[in-house]
C-alpha cells in the first residue's frame, strides 16, 4: 500500500468517562485542530503522524482507532455485504491474523458477539474467494484488530492502532490490591491542575501508580515510553522512519522531575511494590516513600497537593469505612492546612464523613465503579489557592 501520511482520515481516541475534556486538551497540545467530544472518546480528522503521536504521547488515551469505512446497515445481511466490499487485502495479508470487536446500540442487530461473527465471516470469505486461503483469528494478539461500532443504522468500521489498551504503560512490575488504572491516575493528576513542580503527596499510595504517573508528567516522559508494541507497527503501511522520528523528538524533551513527590502507606509490603514499580520506571530516587499510616503522618512541607485513591468498595468492610473517612477529614483539617487534597471514592455516603466542604466534584469511573473525584481546599484565613 502506498504511504501518504499527509492524507487525513477520521480518528477516534477512546478514554474513560469524565476524562474527555482532558484528552481533548492533550490532543490540541500535539497539534490536533477542532477535536469533538464524544461519550468516552474524542474524534478528529488527522494524519498518520498524528495517530502515532496520540498513541505515544496522550496520557488519557485508552485506544486510538482509524476509521476505514462508514455506512448504514439495516440488517445482518447488509452488514455482511458491506463489510465484504471493503478491500481487506490493502490492510491484511492472508497469512496474518485478525480479531473483531463489536459494539451495538439501538440496532436491529441486537448482539455484539453476533455482529462481530458476521464481520469476521465476511472478511474471511472475501479472502477465500480471492486467494483460496483465509487469515486466522487470534483474539489475544492479532496482526489487525478490527472495531465495529453500530449505533442505530450507522456503522463505523475502524482498525485499532494501539494493540493492547494504552493504560498498560509497561512499567508496572507488581500489582497492588485493587490497582488504579494508569490512565485514570494520570487523568486525576491532570484534573487537579497540578503544575508538575509543586510538592505532591499520595498518603495511601498502594503500588505507586499515582506517584509514577506524576513523575512521568513532571519530567515530560511520554505515556508510551515503556511500551514495546503498538498495533500500528503490524500494519501494511507502517512507516518505521516516521515512528522513530516521533519517538526521538519526544524523548529528547524529557527533563528531570522538578517536583518533590512523596508516597505514604501503612503497609511496608505494599510500599515495597511501589518501590519496585518506581524503580522500573527510573523514578525510585525522585520519590520519597514512607511506611506510615495517614493518621500518624504530617505534611512533608508547608504547602502542596494530595492526590489519592483511599480504600472503598471491596477493599474495606462497610462498618469501618465511615470511621476511615472521618479520620481522613480530621487529619487533613488539623495537619494539612496550606495543602489542597483530591480523593476519589465510589462511596458517596462515606464521603460525607470527611466533614469538609468540597470545592469541586467530578464523576469518574474506576473500572465498573462510579466514583466522585472531590477537591478540598485546606487554606486558612484569606489565603487563596494556588491551583485552579
Amino acid at each position: 500500500m502506498k504511504k501518504n501520511h499527509a492524507d487525513t482520515f477520521r480518528i477516534i481516541v477512546k478514554t474513560l468517562t469524565g476524562l474527555e475534556q482532558v484528552l481533548a486538551a492533550e490532543l490540541i497540545g500535539i497539534g490536533i485542530e477542532d477535536p469533538v467530544l464524544l461519550n468516552r472518546a474524542v474524534e478528529f480528522r488527522g494524519t498518520m503522524e498524528q495517530l502515532y503521536k496520540a498513541n505515544y504521547l496522550c496520557r488519557t488515551a485508552m485506544r486510538v482507532l482509524k476509521v476505514i469505512a462508514e455506512f448504514t446497515v439495516t440488517d445482518e445481511d447488509e452488514l455482511y455485504r458491506k463489510i465484504k466490499s471493503v478491500k481487506w487485502s490493502d490492510l491484511l495479508s492472508v497469512d496474518r491474523t485478525l480479531a473483531v470487536d463489536a459494539v451495538v446500540n439501538r440496532s436491529v442487530i441486537t448482539h455484539s458477539h453476533y455482529a462481530a461473527l458476521k464481520v469476521k465471516d465476511a472478511i474471511v470469505d472475501r479472502f477465500r474467494e480471492e486467494t483460496g486461503k483465509r487469515p486466522s483469528v487470534d483474539p489475544e494478539r492479532p496482526d489487525l484488530r478490527i472495531n465495529i461500532h453500530i449505533n442505530g443504522t450507522q456503522c463505523d468500521v475502524s482498525i485499532d492502532s494501539s494493540g493492547e489498551s494504552l493504560h498498560k504503560r509497561g512499567y508496572r512490575r507488581v500489582q497492588g490490591e485493587a490497582p488504579l488504572s494508569e490512565v485514570l491516575a494520570a487523568g486525576m493528576i491532570m484534573l487537579s491542575g497540578w503544575d508538575g513542580k509543586t510538592d505532591l503527596l499520595d498518603p495511601m499510595c498502594g503500588s505507586g501508580t499515582i506517584l509514577t504517573e506524576a513523575c512521568m508528567i513532571s519530567s515530560g516522559m511520554p505515556a508510551g515510553y515503556f511500551r514495546k508494541h503498538f498495533g500500528f507497527e503490524k500494519w501494511k503501511d507502517f512507516d518505521a522512519a516516521l515512528w522513530e522520528s516521533i519517538k526521538t523528538e519526544a524523548n529528547r524533551k524529557i527533563i528531570p522531575v522538578s517536583a518533590a513527590v512523596y508516597g505514604f502507606d501503612k503497609s511496608s509490603r505494599t510500599l515495597n511494590a511501589a518501590h519496585i514499580n518506581l524503580q522500573a520506571a527510573g523514578f525510585e530516587k525522585q520519590v520519597e516513600l514512607k511506611a506510615i499510616a495517614f493518621e500518624h503522618s504530617s505534611p512533608p512541607s508547608d504547602e502542596g497537593i494530595i492526590v489519592t485513591n483511599p480504600p472503598y468498595g471491596e477493599r474495606i468492610k462497610s462498618g469501618d469505612i465511615r470511621m476511615l473517612y472521618k479520620m481522613m477529614g480530621d487529619v487533613l483539617k488539623k495537619y494539612y492546612t496550606g495543602w489542597q487534597a483530591w480523593l476519589i471514592t465510589s462511596d458517596s455516603s462515606a464521603l460525607k464523613s470527611v466533614g469538609l466542604r468540597t470545592s469541586k466534584k467530578i464523576t469518574l469511573f474506576n473500572g465498573p465503579l462510579e466514583c466522585r473525584y472531590v477537591k478540598y481546599e485546606l487554606y486558612s484565613g484569606s489565603k487563596k489557592a494556588k491551583y485552579r
